[in-house]
């Protein structure tokens, strides 16, 4: 697939160091490294996806990153979300998470939205994105992300945990010539899926947590450089208690 973004001209003396290992990198190379640097992503939640997926997105020295979430850190976050820590309690996450990310890549431009997306200012907190990745934890606040993303026509790299159980893949509504559409509605048709328990109620792996996020920030960089192949049209289902790591195929749902 081609690359989402263009790259930018050229890399300070001091990422091109911190970044050395992508520049040997088969399908990323020095102009990949610079497509990323070129990137505006949007992440929804600061929590057990957002942390690992924030981490990993500035380590890999993304341009720019929007911080969306309108939760503070608590005591119970800190077994499985990653960017924060015991004296952010407290303290918006979002806050705390743009401290991890620069501490990371002081040359990452963070853009904070404390607030809570929802389908009224979907759009608004999410136009300008290349692509957009979804960790958040409610129904209502995935479907608003969906929505919006579909309406802008960017990527949606999307990826759910619960327990032991886990799910990832891309959506996108309009792809480049050659790829079908897919969208949320073609995996979950509108209300179909509920509001599942919440953490609080059936618990979460933390590890879990950090391979997912790792696996989000793994489609956006690809996306982003255009290496490799998406899993667009593909959803990864992870069983971890059985070490099981399924790839089934989802197709475009009929449309009227």
């Amino acid at each position: 697939m081609s690359p989402l973004v263009e790259p930018v001209a050229s890399l300070a003396p001091e990422e091109l160091i911190r970044t050395a290992r992508h520049a040997v990198l088969a399908g990323i190379g020095e102009e990949g490294q610079r497509r990323i640097a070129a990137a505006r992503i949007a992440v929804i939640g600061a929590g057990g996806l957002g942390s690992p997926v924030l981490l990993a997105l500035a380590a890999a020295g993304v341009g720019e990153l929007v911080i969306i979430d309108d939760d503070t850190v608590e005591r119970t976050n800190l077994q499985r979300q990653l960017a924060h820590r015991v004296d952010d309690i407290g303290t918006a996450k979002t806050t705390s998470a743009a401290r991890a990310v620069q501490a990371l890549s002081p040359l990452t431009v963070v853009h904070e939205r404390t607030v809570r997306l929802t389908s009224d200012n979907a759009r608004e907190l999410l136009d300008g994105a290349h692509l957009v990745i979804d960790g958040s934890d409610t129904f209502d606040t995935r479907e608003a992300v969906a929505a919006a993303a579909e309406a802008l026509g960017v990527p949606l790299v999307w990826g759910a945990v619960q327990e032991w159980a886990a799910q990832v893949t891309v959506f996108w509504s309009a792809p480049p010539e050659g790829h079908a559409p897919v969208v949320l509605g073609d995996l979950f048709p509108p209300g179909s899926a509920g509001e599942p328990p919440t953490c609080a109620q059936v618990g979460v792996l933390g590890s879990l947590c950090v391979q997912v996020g790792g696996l989000l920030a793994t489609e956006a960089i690809k996306l982003v450089t255009g290496a490799g192949e998406p899993l667009l049209g593909r959803v990864v289902v992870i069983d971890a208690l059985r070490a099981r790591h399924d790839v089934i195929p989802l197709s475009p749902a009929r449309r009227p």
